[in-house]
């Protein structure tokens, strides 16, 4: 193995698990990298014990004290960025460009963190002659974050540290598939001067998340992966009294209108669908096209082309995956639909043993097929037609997602009647991946979301801390009404 059997971190120390190992691959040539614990029960209770201890000094410090343990961290992401985009490349099989992306998200999620003390200073108000209100932000105690295996690097810090700089200790339980970048992340916040027993990482499956959703330490938890396990997660966490805020999957629709700019629509479609590989919840998963657009659909397929295997597009996760993105497209196929790229079949000289699948274009898709509905998480477009503004609202508004949509146009009233309209937490105007920059935050509607508030940004803040109101008289001289 290229790196050592991982343990997890409880209390700042290796902490051995007694279950299991599960072995680790590298998507790019199914090479085994690693193995990891599969954790039980104990452990994270193990984990909640540690951020207790750890917690009630941590609180008490001034959140400017707190922010500076996070300045030091965002200087480690940025001179270790190369090294860590590597270890994001080769656990999860991104390109270096991706990865690198994806670690300079997490730079910029960190500076919002550092400016927390501007954000949360609470409010003072003499609410009558002599009686002052006060609110303060306090944190929660012990919180806990699950990841999924599609951003090993950013999504970890979507949450880290804006719950940690916010006076709370954390668990992190990272996905199984892509464990390493979340040692990383241990490493540089030690190394950043956060103290032992503040951030823990227990690794392993479905035990260790029931055992997050039950352990009645552990006062909030978020979820990012899919749909199907948000809604489980959302359920059971709340149903033990816990705040939850849990992202699921997405099928994100672009409405191509005839009047969109030819070249930048067939380019920001193209890398949309493919970045990543297609495993991002914001990715293009489906295109409705209005209208006759017949030029942007060969400008669209000339770009897929462009994106090849192995050299500017990365592999899927695993090689289960990887058969179930080509059976969504074989489904379409024999239902009728046309195959315009076709990203089957392929293979990577030199990573034969890799799980490679090309761009894949299907058109004339209709709105009852499987490829229309579900998420294929691949990169897979699926181009619906429509004849009007309102028919392409009308498929956008009939999926059971709401993460994100986008529109392409030239003029200004259709693309603000499409935004107004599509039924999407996150909207975007000729940009094929609308991703909010902080402070704005990061979070979807419907099937996309389940809980209150976003993820990231100011959203977060209120879902990290609980607040405290005092209300306070020292004149007993003072003029007195009915509010004191």
């Amino acid at each position: 193995m290229k790196y050592p059997a991982l343990t997890n971190v409880i209390g700042g120390q290796p902490a051995p698990a007694n279950g299991a190992l599960l072995d680790v691959f590298s998507p790019r040539n199914g090479e085994k990298i690693s193995t990891v614990p599969l954790s039980s029960a104990g452990e994270v209770a193990a984990a909640v014990a540690a951020g207790q201890q750890a917690f009630p000094a941590w609180a008490e410090l001034p959140i400017k004290e707190r922010v500076q343990v996070f300045f030091r961290y965002r200087t480690l992401l940025e001179k270790q960025a190369d090294d860590l985009a590597d270890l994001v490349s080769e656990e999860n099989g991104k390109t270096h460009d991706e990865a690198m992306a994806e670690v300079l998200k997490s730079i910029e999620l960190t500076e919002f963190a550092c400016s927390l003390p501007q954000l949360v200073s609470g409010k003072v108000q003499e609410v009558s002659r002599g009686v002052e209100c006060r609110s303060e932000y306090r944190p929660l105690g012990v919180v806990a974050s699950i990841t999924p295996f599609n951003f090993p690097n950013m999504v970890p810090n979507w949450t880290i540290p804006n719950a940690l700089a916010l006076g709370n200790a954390m668990l992190l339980k990272p996905s199984e598939q892509v464990p390493l970048s979340a040692m990383r992340i241990a490493d540089l916040l030690a190394e950043a001067g956060l103290p032992d027993g503040l951030f823990n990482v227990v690794h392993g499956g479905q035990e260790v998340v029931e055992a997050i959703c039950d352990d009645p330490g552990i006062q909030a938890v978020t979820f990012v992966g899919s749909t199907k396990v948000a809604k489980l997660v959302y359920v059971r966490a709340t149903s033990n009294l816990k705040r939850a805020l849990c992202l699921g999957g997405a099928k994100n629709h672009l409405i191509v209108l005839p009047d969109a700019h030819v070249e930048m629509t067939a380019s920001n479609v193209a890398a949309s669908m493919s970045g990543c590989a297609g495993q991002r919840c914001m990715a293009a998963s489906a295109m409705v096209a209005v209208g006759n657009i017949d030029a942007i659909m060969e400008a669209l397929c000339e770009e897929a082309r462009k994106i090849i295997p192995g050299k500017n597009l990365g592999p899927v996760i695993s090689r289960a995956a990887k058969e179930r993105i080509e059976g969504y497209i074989t489904a379409a196929e024999a239902e009728g639909a046309k195959i315009l790229v076709d990203g089957r079949n392929v293979t990577v000289e030199g990573h034969e043993d890799g799980y490679y699948i090309g761009p894949t274009i299907i058109d004339f898709v209709t709105p009852d097929m499987k490829i229309a509905t579900e998420e294929v998480f691949g990169p897979v477009l699926a181009v619906l037609r429509a004849d009007t503004v309102d028919q392409a609202l009308e498929i956008e508004n009939g999926s059971n997602y709401g993460n994100a949509s986008s529109v392409f146009t030239q003029s200004g009233g259709l693309a603000r009647y499409v935004a107004e309209h599509a039924s999407a937490g996150m909207i975007g105007i000729n940009i094929g991946v609308p991703v909010p920059r902080e402070p704005f935050s990061f979070g979807g509607w419907n099937e996309s979301r389940f809980g209150v508030g976003d993820i990231t940004g100011e959203s977060s803040i209120e879902f990290w801390t609980k607040l405290k109101k005092t209300t306070i008289k020292w004149n007993p001289e003072a003029r007195t009404n009915w509010m004191s």
